[in-house]
């Protein structure tokens, strides 16, 4: 199952790309799948047919990655108690 995810890269614009698996720290890379710019549109830069790319972990600032929404099952998410105790003025 792929992993949607948008790839910050240093000194360049991110790249929406799919990844195989969430990366490990232990990687000297991220193999980043099918990369396009954040609006969806083609990069220029890469030949026609390409579809698999490596980056080194050295270039990559920080790396967002999005669940499909039937992902979230079992998943408890964030949520504000109306009885917190706090006293607001």
């Amino acid at each position: 199952m792929s992993v949607r995810a948008l790839v910050h890269i240093m000194n360049d614009d991110p790249i929406m790309c799919e990844l195989e698996r969430v990366p490990n720290p232990s990687d000297s890379y991220v193999v980043i799948r099918n990369p396009r710019r954040r609006d969806g549109k083609p990069m220029e830069l890469l030949a026609d047919g390409a579809t698999s790319f490596l980056y080194p972990w050295s270039r990559i600032t920080f790396i967002e990655l999005f669940e499909d929404e039937g992902q979230r099952e079992g998943i408890v998410g964030f949520f504000r108690e109306s009885g917190s105790g706090r006293n607001h003025p």
